[in-house]
């Protein structure tokens, strides 16, 4: 069942949501060689904490950890380690916040110095399939409009798209429904409805898109190895139109990039 969100609601969940951009603005600054994910994990549960909120995975479905930190052929979910993060890699940070009994729930891959050509193609095609099915997310259409677009952009890379992991609604619960799969048919699925909120976030392999569950229960890699890249905004349908409310201009602060590829999905833009 689709809880759909009053203004106020929606107000308080932005609220949320930027707890985790500005985490993850945080954290860009400190993803380089040598650090460990248990070090950047520890730094993201003070940060949260001292803006007034919870960290959201902490505890859910007994996650031990604050962030879930999936480096190069981990797809989610992976548990911050001692290891130290190496020049090449690639790390998606996946956060949550709870804050006035809502979440914000919001991802990034990031860039640990300098990475491949081959790698620098696979970030930013699933980052902009991210905007692509945002842009699909709009009242008339439905979840299939979403996943196609998101599919069909990055299939065409000779992608894989992961089929068993998918999006979802996202409120007063981490999940709530419905399912945002990355992949689809135009005009399939549930109807989107004025209020709705979800967070759509593409896993994409640059092989395979079959992946392995590993015995830990929670950490998921790449059938054949390969890097996967994960990129996911909290996004609300207002008025007929689809409204962004997490940023990634935190983190383009921190790292000096200039982007206006969420312009298009905000009410105001955000002064920093």
């Amino acid at each position: 069942m689709i809880e759909v969100k009053t203004a106020e609601e929606i107000e308080l969940m932005r609220e949320s949501a930027l707890i985790v951009s500005k985490t993850l603005g945080m954290l860009a600054s400190e993803v380089k060689p040598g650090v460990s994910t248990l070090e950047l994990d520890k730094m993201a549960e003070s940060f949260i904490r001292d803006h007034g909120a919870e960290p959201g995975f902490l505890g859910l479905y007994d996650f031990p950890n604050t962030l879930c930190m999936s480096p190069n052929d981990q797809v989610v979910h992976g548990f911050p380690t001692k290891d130290p993060l190496k020049e090449g890699d690639i790390i998606s940070i996946d956060c949550g916040a709870k804050k006035n009994g809502f979440y914000g729930d919001h991802a990034y891959t990031f860039k640990v110095g300098e990475v491949s050509k081959e790698i620098e193609q696979l970030l930013e095609v699933t980052k902009k399939s991210l905007y692509l099915g945002i842009k699909e997310f709009k009242l008339g259409n439905r979840v299939g409009d979403v996943g196609f677009a998101i599919q069909n952009y990055c299939e065409s890379f000779g992608y894989g798209v992961v089929r068993e992991l998918v999006g979802h609604g996202l409120g007063r619960k981490m999940h709530e429904d419905p399912e945002m799969p990355n992949y689809g048919k135009r005009g399939r699925g549930k109807k989107f409805v004025d209020g709705m909120v979800v967070a759509i976030e593409p896993m994409i392999n640059m092989g395979t898109h079959r992946i392995k569950h590993h015995r830990d229960g929670w950490t998921i890699t790449t059938r054949d190895n390969m890097p996967s890249a994960h990129f996911e905004h909290d996004v609300a349908l207002v008025d007929g139109k689809p409204e962004l409310l997490s940023t990634f201009a935190y983190i383009y602060e921190a790292l000096g990039i200039e982007s206006d590829e969420e312009d298009a999905f905000r009410k105001n833009l955000l002064v920093l």
